[in-house]
């Protein structure tokens, strides 16, 4: 990668930090320490310290002609006696494709018949979700909780 760079007025350089055999490094064996604020050499393009804030960098949401993939997942499940109640339909049994949806902050449930083209809200559903990252873990508990192919 590169060497570690040392900034600051006065500063001098850190000695050199090579493991010894009891592992300990030069500087703490000679109970040295480096002078002044360092750095890992990521000032290239400013002051050590300063960042700068790119609004919707690498995110999906931002920009348009959004993929799904970032906002929804979807998994097969078997439901249990009893299969799932949804807000259209009422009970739906059987094989079922669910979808965990995401979207204005706010997760959605919804079923389907395997392959079929109509999906169907899962009663009580609806959640508020703050941060998008927590989908994958919101899908996975309501995959295990409908997913009962045994009863």
């Amino acid at each position: 990668m590169g060497e570690q760079a040392v900034t600051g007025a006065g500063a001098t350089p850190a000695p050199e930090q090579t493991p010894d055999a009891t592992g300990e490094d030069a500087a703490a064996a000679t109970g040295s320490a480096p002078a002044g604020p360092t750095t890992a050499g990521m000032t290239a393009d400013g002051a050590a310290g300063t960042t700068t804030g790119v609004p919707g960098a690498g995110m999906a949401a931002d920009a348009e002609g959004t993929s799904t993939a970032a906002t929804e997942r979807t998994a097969d499940v078997v439901p249990g006696p009893g299969g799932v109640m949804t807000d259209e339909v009422g009970v739906v049994t059987g094989e079922l494709t669910l979808r965990t949806g995401y979207a204005d902050g706010q997760v959605t449930l919804t079923v389907q018949y395997k392959d079929a083209d109509e999906w169907y809200t899962v009663t009580g559903g609806r959640v508020a979700l703050a941060d998008p990252a927590g989908l994958d873990a919101v899908h996975g508990i309501a995959v295990a909780l409908l997913h009962r192919p045994e009863g």
